[in-house]
Order: C-alpha cells, then sequence, then structure tokens
C-alpha cells in the first residue's frame, strides 16, 4: 500500500520535527545552565531532573523558601 503522504510533505515534516529536538535539547541546557530543574512525564508521574542527572519523583523547589526566612 502506497503512503498517503508525499515525499515531500514528508520531507517537511522531518525538518520541523528535527527543528523542534534541537530547541528542546538547547532548553534542556539553558536549565541546567541556570539550575532550574527540567521535568519530564512519564507514565503519568512527574520527574524532576537533579543537578546530577539523577530523576526524582519530588520537587527540589518545592522546599525552597521564596521569602528566605
Amino acid at each position: 500500500m502506497e503512503s498517503p503522504i508525499s515525499p515531500e510533505i514528508r520531507a517537511k515534516f522531518d525538518d520541523i520535527v528535527r527543528i523542534g529536538r534541537c530547541a528542546v535539547r538547547e532548553a534542556q541546557e539553558e536549565s541546567r545552565r541556570l539550575g532550574v530543574p527540567n521535568v519530564y512525564s512519564i507514565n503519568g508521574f512527574l520527574y524532576y531532573e537533579l543537578p546530577s542527572g539523577e530523576l526524582s519523583r519530588t520537587d527540589p523547589l518545592e522546599s525552597t523558601d521564596p521569602a528566605g526566612d
């Protein structure tokens, strides 16, 4: 069976996906540089990326006191 998507459309789609993946990687690296945890949803659960690269289900910023008390 022939694909209903033309090769030109498929190539554009592939390019858009490539650009999106690159943008996500850049955003993740910037978050790491700024010390902001990346958050992922895996099987319906939130996981926070710690500075070590380890994933945790505990929000590392939740215990941070914004008032500095």
